[in-house]
């Protein structure tokens, strides 16, 4: 594991082969797996596991509730909620819990409400706002996110 020396990493459970770059926040309850890209500037709360083989952009703040599985790519400036009904200074007895499953793909700038699940080798397009649950193998975008289509594991895109 290599941590930048501007970077507040607090846990210690992070995999081999990591590579935490500048500037980013690492609180002490998250979990963070093998060879891992997580790019500068990026914040992690302490209810979060992030698997294998994840790259996470800069600009990206992964917060309490949120599941991201192996082989997992989360573009520049993707937004994650994790309080449908947030209010200052208030908070839920328990946030709503999001998981990216293993080998989707979420492009810049999309942004992803509570209590989603994303589908395995689903891609999600840049800019799209996700309101409901994606399939495994779906394609989504657009603001509200709809299905456009199909893909393999291997990225092949195919007609819905």
């Amino acid at each position: 594991m290599t941590i930048h020396p501007t970077s507040e990493v607090q846990t210690d459970q992070i995999g081999n082969d990591t590579m935490i770059w500048q500037f980013c926040v690492i609180l002490k309850g998250a979990k963070i797996g093998s060879n891992c890209n997580i790019n500068f500037n990026v914040f992690i709360e302490n209810d979060v596991n992030i698997g294998d083989n994840v790259t996470i952009k800069p600009g990206v703040q992964v917060w309490d509730g949120v599941t991201i599985e192996d082989d997992v790519f989360i573009g520049p400036n993707v937004t994650f909620t994790n309080d449908i009904y947030p209010r200052s200074k208030q908070y839920p007895e328990v946030f709503a819990k999001t998981t990216i499953k293993k080998g989707a793909s979420i492009g810049a700038n999309a942004t992803i409400l509570a209590g989603i699940e994303i589908g395995e080798y689903s891609l999600i397009g840049a800019g799209s706002v996700v309101t409901k649950n994606v399939p495994p193998h779906t394609i989504w975008y657009g603001n509200p996110a709809e299905q456009k289509g199909n893909i393999t594991n291997e990225g092949k895109t195919l007609k819905k």
